[in-house]
């Protein structure tokens, strides 16, 4: 079983099942690399936006940091006021970055992999704790691929980190000879685009790992045919039971009707093949019942009710086949049926009339008129004989 299972023979994509199984123990995939990007752009978006205002609230923060009177220099005692009052300002300031990249780090995780809530992902595993599965997964490929992928991401951003201090060299040295109101103002414009340039960066490394990242978790939901098997069996049942199951229900649908057979009006048989009982009742029902069907032996238990308890049988092939294969027990007969039942009840009707009064005997109806699309027959030269 473990050869079948193995990896090399999980070929199959993930079934419905499958993956529904997967979210339920919080396996979807994810990617940082997408959260970061997202932050980043958010962050640099705000920071643009807020412009001159926000170069404005910084430039004050600053002057009134530095900003030191006699009494505080001479005394200790509202210097923590002092630098209470500039952190309850700094974070006011700070406030809307905060709120903006912890919304936009929330919904940028959704983007992969959706919502999900899993209470199974905080349950205690001991195997996590395991330090030779922990050695086997950092030595493993997936962890060479992500130590891998963790220096090419550090190089190709440290990259356009100095590609960017070396582009904006010259003026980051003339900021030291600005007035300091110009020189912050020219500082903050250079932040807004380095932040810019890192989410530009951000965003190719995401625009890669993305695809890469679903490639993945599909990939590690994969299942062979043996699990694509037993899952099958275990959605829709074993077949065994299953048919033990229809066998039993067969047997309490014929002790059910079997009680029926002599309260029908007339018994159709097929010879000896099928044999279908029929009532009809003028104040409840809409069109006559099937009551009891069978075939084989139930067939030929129909038959030896009915003739017991003196219930007409009338042997009509095409018939007794239409309405076995149409009807099931206590269903209403086919209106396509209607005119060729109505001629067996009224030849019922008849035989009772001379049981109880005596008289001619009537004549059993012949070339019963049946649609060849409901008489399984009509294919099948052996149930026709």
């Amino acid at each position: 079983m473990a050869a079948e299972d193995s990896d090399q023979e999980k070929t199959l994509p993930a079934t419905p099942r499958r993956l529904e199984q997967a979210r339920e123990e919080g396996q979807v995939a994810r990617s940082r690399e997408l959260g970061a990007c997202a932050v980043v752009l958010a962050g640099a978006a705000l920071a643009w936006g807020a412009g001159a205002a926000g170069i404005e609230y910084c430039e004050r923060l600053l002057r009134e940091g530095l900003m030191l009177d006699r009494e505080a220099v001479l005394g200790t005692a509202s210097v923590g006021e002092r630098f209470l009052s500039l952190g309850v300002q700094a974070f006011v300031g700070l406030l809307p970055l905060l709120v903006v990249v912890c919304a936009v780090a929330v919904l940028s995780s959704l983007l992969v992999g959706g919502w999900l809530f899993s209470p199974k992902a905080f349950r205690f595993d001991f195997g996590r704790m395991s330090p030779l599965k922990g050695f086997k997964r950092i030595f493993s490929v997936e962890g060479l691929a992500e130590l891998f992928k963790a220096i090419a991401k550090a190089v190709f951003v440290g990259s356009i980190g100095g590609l960017f201090l070396w582009l904006y060299r010259e003026e980051m040295l003339a900021l030291s000879g600005l007035d300091p109101k110009l020189g912050l103002a020219e500082l903050g414009g250079m932040v807004q685009r380095a932040l810019l340039a890192l989410a530009a960066a951000l965003a190719l490394i995401a625009m890669i790992d993305v695809p890469l990242v679903l490639w993945r978790h599909y990939k590690s939901l994969r299942m062979s045919l043996e699990e694509v098997k037993r899952e099958l069996k275990e959605s829709e049942g074993d077949p065994q039971l299953k048919a033990r199951i229809r066998s039993q229900q067969r047997e309490i649908a014929r002790k059910r009707m079997i009680p029926e057979v002599p309260k029908a009006d007339v018994v159709v048989t097929n010879p000896t093949h099928y044999a279908v009982a029929l009532a009809y009742n003028e104040a409840s029902d809409g069109a006559p019942r099937v009551v009891a069907k069978g075939r084989g032996e139930v067939a030929l238990k129909i038959r030896s009710l009915a003739a017991e308890h003196e219930v007409p049988i009338l042997e009509a092939p095409p018939l007794a086949r239409a309405l076995y294969a149409s009807c099931d027990l206590d269903d209403e007969i086919p209106p396509a049926l209607y005119h060729t039942v109505a001629r067996v009840l009224a030849y019922v009707y008849q035989l009772r009339r001379y049981r109880t009064y005596g008289g001619a005997y009537p004549q059993q109806p012949q070339d019963l008129e049946v649609p060849p699309e409901m008489d399984p027959g009509t294919h099948d030269e052996g149930e026709q004989r």
